[in-house]
């Protein structure tokens, strides 16, 4: 079976290398026909599991459509190479061809699918290269917010900013994550938002920076029902306990339902938290008082012993 799909496959090879030719009666090369047989040539020995050879005729399907300005149909060409070095687990290669198909995808006016394509070069490299997993959500994000489909935008950026959590990449993801809270605020997700500033607040205190997430509380309040919820009175009470360095505050926040059934990888900064100085908490003011009392009577026995003068 095998062989037969691929001789079947150099059969179109074959015939789409004649279509290619000129001469005296032939000025101009047919790459329509010629692109149409090196796409059955791609099916026959892709069928064959012969993934090298099935993707080299795409590639040349490609170059064909290309040739005859049909970009659209050169993308999807490109794209299919992109699946077949997918399925040679060459990933970097795939994802490569994959973007190269989205930019012609975005020049022949479909930026739908110019977006479904880099969304799935996202999920192909995402376990083998994170950071060029992010870089491919922020890119499609950005092409559906060009085309104001805000949702899925959103949705794009919140992958993106998950991964730069995962990848301890703090600073990034406390950008990432305001904007998918701008955006959401302005489709009125509301709640959607509360979370947000949860997420935005335990970034930030991974990042050692009370007053930035101090900030992102702050600024919530003008988001309508915010001040009211039980977001808002978990994040005061958690940022109470950070400031007075109170481990057990700070943990019972953090283990609350609240928290813990937020996305995995920002429960896991709420229950990986520790307070500045190891979590001991202050000093309250009593004992400091009593100590300072218990000291003042020493000092006055001291100035006693000496009173008659040292002789």
């Amino acid at each position: 079976m095998a062989a037969q799909k691929i001789n079947e496959g150099l059969e179109h090879l074959a015939k789409a290398e004649k279509y290619l030719k000129t001469g005296f009666l032939k000025w101009k090369p047919d790459y329509d026909s010629a692109a149409s047989e090196y796409g059955k040539a791609a099916v026959a020995f892709k069928n064959a599991k012969q993934f090298e050879q099935a993707k080299d005729a795409c590639l040349r399907e490609a170059v064909a459509h290309e040739n005859n300005r049909a970009l659209f149909h050169a993308a999807k060409a490109y794209e299919q190479a992109g699946m077949m070095l997918k399925e040679m687990q060459k990933l970097p290669e795939a994802v490569q061809l994959i973007e190269k198909a989205s930019m012609m995808y975005l020049e022949n006016g479909t930026p739908d699918t110019a977006a479904m394509a880099l969304e799935r070069a996202g999920k192909l490299i995402e376990n083998v290269d994170p950071e060029k997993a992010v870089q491919l959500y922020q890119q499609t994000a950005n092409v559906f917010e060009n085309e104001e489909r805000l949702r899925q935008a959103v949705e794009l950026l919140g992958k993106a900013s998950r991964l730069l959590v995962r990848g301890r990449r703090f600073d990034e993801a406390a950008l990432s994550i305001q904007k998918e809270k701008n955006i959401y605020k302005e489709i009125e997700n509301y709640p959607t938002c509360y979370k947000k500033t949860i997420a935005q607040v335990l970034v930030h205190l991974h990042r050692s920076d009370y007053v930035a997430a101090e900030r992102c509380v702050r600024e919530s309040y003008s988001i309508p029902g915010f001040s009211g919820s039980e977001d808002c009175a978990a994040l005061e009470q958690l940022l109470e306990g950070y400031d007075q360095q109170d481990q057990d505050q700070v943990s019972e926040v953090c283990n609350s339902p609240l928290f813990k059934y937020m996305d995995n990888d920002y429960a896991k900064l709420g229950l990986s938290l520790v307070v500045p100085g190891g979590g001991i908490k202050k000093k309250s003011a009593a004992p400091q008082a009593k100590s300072e009392g218990a000291t003042a009577p020493a000092t006055e026995e001291d100035e006693d012993e000496y009173a008659g003068g040292l002789c």
